[in-house]
């Protein structure tokens, strides 16, 4: 049975308006296929697998993408948010740049090489996409509480929404978490919640108040499948940004995985849609050995993936038990792909790299995406000669402790000329 077979549950009574998701037209299991009605749903009724947006694709010409406004509004008709989803107070992230990255490409050896920067994001880092489209779905859901557990970028952009939105915010996140995304939480919202334990600790808690507290929406959690698709406009913009077209690997970090599934999610509809020529492409996930769980299961060729006590510089990554692990396997073995894992020394060489080759401050998870990247050219499962793109989803002033005793200045000199001469520079 397909999923267009699958009757949908109908919706409630006091359920969205119409519209309110645009095109998308149920929650779909990705395992057994059953459908929902659109609304505050994260788990299949029938399996308890997780459900995520299934639409009804409208026919769209490039033309129409291109004059849709510089945000991720421009894909608006594939996200599951209402026409008229400009005039709502949000943060208008997205379509950030895509740079040539001659300089990084010469010292890893890949001959044609991109970085897609997402920490030019109005918080920092590509989580202000996600968020973006679980606000719209909070509106449309007549929330009172927008929320989330985080490993710090996601709480970041949470309470900078919210508080654009007008909405109470109350952030999650674990209690050691990097003290400048705790500030840059706390600037934006008075209800920063430290928890004692690690980011699963914490994502258990936001899953038990979710199921206790009315008229709370916890953007990973119950309005998960609309969240997550906000990932999605990552690959629309690599492919737009190229040209109209598909890069040959494309290496992303994995945290929880959604971000690569969703990537691969907008290829695969580009390519439905006729927007871009049908074509292999690769994909790769990053991980820290730290926490990499999916990694361990890939190379053990194996489908269980085995939770993990994260320790890691990578914090943005630390999630031992990754919600969308099993799929990030899926995808990267059907395109010929792979995920790998490197140590927090590679990961700050990776931050050191990216910042000296093209001026791009990058957090510990562009560090590990680098650091893999290098790793992946010199064991011989990624191809040099294939156009590639690596996604930084963060910026590196969130992370300095990782770096700070990497770098510092080359000498301490006197104000004079001759003290200058003497260093050599």
């Amino acid at each position: 049975m397909t999923e267009a077979d699958c009757p949908v549950d109908p919706t409630p009574s006091n359920g969205p308006r119409e519209g309110a998701f645009g095109n998308a037209v149920a929650l779909a299991c990705r395992e057994c296929g059953h459908q929902v009605a659109l609304g505050p749903f994260y788990a299949c009724p029938e399996c308890f697998g997780p459900l995520e947006v299934a639409y009804e694709l409208p026919a769209i010409t490039r033309e129409e993408i291109e004059a849709g406004p510089a945000n991720i509004w421009r894909y608006k008709a594939l996200l599951p948010v209402p026409t008229d989803i400009e005039s709502s107070p949000n943060t208008e992230p997205g379509f950030t740049r895509l740079l040539k990255a001659d300089n990084l490409g010469r010292e890893l050896g890949i001959e044609k090489l991109w970085v897609k920067d997402d920490s030019t994001n109005p918080t920092n880092s590509f989580k202000d996409r996600v968020v973006a489209c679980a606000l719209s779905a909070a509106r449309e859901l007549d929330a009172k509480v927008f929320a989330c557990p985080s490993t710090g970028n996601l709480a970041n952009a949470v309470a900078a929404a919210g508080a654009r939105a007008g909405i109470k915010t109350v952030v999650f996140i674990p209690s050691n978490l990097e003290q400048p995304k705790q500030v840059n939480s706390a600037i934006f919202t008075e209800n920063l919640v430290a928890v004692d334990g690690n980011y699963d600790d914490v994502n258990k808690l936001a899953s038990e108040i979710a199921g206790e507290e009315e008229g709370w929406a916890f953007v990973n959690v119950n309005v998960r499948p609309y969240y997550a698709e906000g990932s999605k406009t990552l690959g629309y913009e690599i492919a737009e940004q190229l040209g109209w077209r598909l890069p040959d690997q494309i290496v992303i970090p994995v945290a929880s995985g959604s971000q690569l599934t969703k990537v691969d999610k907008a290829f695969q509809e580009l390519i439905k849609l006729g927007l871009v020529e049908d074509k292999p492409y690769r994909v790769f996930g990053a991980q820290a050995e730290g926490c990499g769980p999916v990694a361990t299961a890939y190379k053990a060729g194996t489908d269980a993936i085995r939770p993990v006590k994260p320790d890691t510089i990578a914090k943005s990554l630390a999630i031992g038990n990754p919600a969308d692990g099993i799929y990030v396997l899926d995808i990267t073995r059907r395109t010929d792909g792979a995920v790998e894992e490197v140590t927090d020394d590679e990961i700050r060489a990776g931050i050191v790299q990216l910042a000296r080759t093209e001026g791009i401050f990058t957090e510990t998870a562009g560090g590990t995406t680098v650091a893999v990247t290098k790793k992946l050219v010199e064991t011989g499962v990624l191809d040099p000669t294939l156009e590639t793109v690596v996604i930084n989803t963060g910026h590196g002033l969130k992370t300095l402790d990782a770096v700070s005793g990497q770098v510092s200045a080359a000498a301490t000199i006197a104000p004079t000329y001759a003290a200058f001469k003497a260093t050599g520079l």
